[in-house]
């Protein structure tokens, strides 16, 4: 074990390491300037426990109905072989209409351990390329490289395009009505896609492969209007792709991050955790409360320091570097001038002040 990954265990304490996902590497994405949060990632620590325990605990998920729909809708599009998912494949991968090879990777054998898995993943991602098979492989596995420790996914299909290119299928049972669907819950799936892209990218580069045989766009499969069938769109994945690798690539470099901690610093239960949180710097915005356990605690400490980011990063941008609510309303009613480097927003908030008035008047 490398000095790096005995410190993090060392943060994380006896507690056992928390399992990635692409839903929770894709989430690193939602705030990549909170360094509290890339530590807590890195040492795979559990922030849902760290919240309860600072007495803040996490008030998002997703539902058990939600999970039981969206289990229910991927087996429909799977059945008989991918049948219903090959309709859709052919349109908007013009695949042939001859059968195309179908792998089910959810075990090998009786084997359904990870390891065993990725290396017949390989395989057969290998025999497809040298064979130029059309090929579709269900639940393989995929891994990455987060901060020295190895995270196991799976992407729900890979599917290979005649004419050689590999392209992440995401099946998700949200609807698109009227060819629209939730921006929100397409940004999720688009984020979580990219995670499997970059893994998959990773793997090609193993066997001696090029990465561009994974396609920068994933085929996102979801229900059709108000029905249970499905529709396919093909979603373009290269802004999420390199706001994704960015984040895992400050990750790998976290050891500076561990630097700023005392010595014997913990993440483990006890008096000390709350002073060990607060000494890490956080990057808290109102965003965080649908991605990050520990939301709720970052906003109690940025509504007790004066933070701006508790307004949202809407707001700070606007302030242009100002960071203390106090500075900003000084600047607002006229009491503190910050010098003409600040003209632009000076004059942007005391207009606001005057039309509060105003409108108060």
């Amino acid at each position: 074990m490398n000095t790096l990954s005995a410190r993090l265990d060392e943060l994380r304490g006896a507690a056992p390491a928390c399992r990635h996902n692409a839903r929770t590497i894709a989430a690193l994405t939602a705030n990549p300037g909170c360094a509290r949060r890339a530590l807590l990632d890195a040492a795979a620590a559990d922030k849902a426990a760290i919240a309860r325990e600072l007495g803040f605990p996490p008030r998002f998920g997703q539902s058990q109905f939600a999970i039981t729909r969206g289990n229910a809708f991927e087996a429909m599009v799977k059945e008989n072989g991918c049948a219903e998912l090959l309709a859709l494949l052919r349109d908007k991968l013009h695949l042939p209409i001859p059968e195309v090879a179908y792998h089910d990777l959810n075990s090998v054998g009786d084997n359904a351990g990870n390891a065993v898995r990725y290396k017949r993943t390989r395989q057969l991602l290998a025999h497809a390329i040298s064979s130029g098979e059309g090929t579709l492989f269900d639940h393989p596995m995929l891994r990455l490289d987060i901060a020295g420790a190895t995270a196991y996914l799976e992407p729900d299909v890979v599917a290979l395009q005649i004419g050689g290119r590999f392209h992440v299928v995401e099946i998700k049972s949200f609807p698109v009505v009227d060819g629209q669907a939730d921006p929100m819950q397409v940004a999720a799936a688009a984020r979580q896609s990219a995670v499997y892209v970059i893994a998959l990218r990773e793997l090609m580069t193993e066997i001696g492969e090029s990465p561009d045989l994974v396609s920068h766009n994933v085929i996102l499969v979801c229900t059709r209007d108000f029905t249970n069938r499905p529709t396919a769109e093909l979603v373009d994945l290269r802004k999420q792709i390199a706001v994704v690798s960015r984040q895992l690539s400050r990750l790998t470099s976290i050891s500076e991050l561990i630097e700023t901690l005392p010595e014997g610093a913990s993440f483990a239960p006890g008096e000390h955790l709350a002073k060990t949180i607060a000494d890490i710097p956080a990057r808290y915005a109102p965003e965080c409360m649908s991605s990050c356990e520990l939301a709720f605690a970052c906003r109690d400490a940025a509504r007790t320091t004066g933070s701006v980011d508790a307004l949202g990063r809407g707001v700070c941008d606007d302030l242009g570097g100002l960071d203390d609510i106090d500075t900003v309303l000084a600047v607002a009613d006229g009491s503190r001038d910050l010098g003409p480097e600040f003209a632009d927003i000076t004059r942007m908030l005391r207009q606001a002040d005057r039309l509060r008035l105003e409108i108060a008047g």
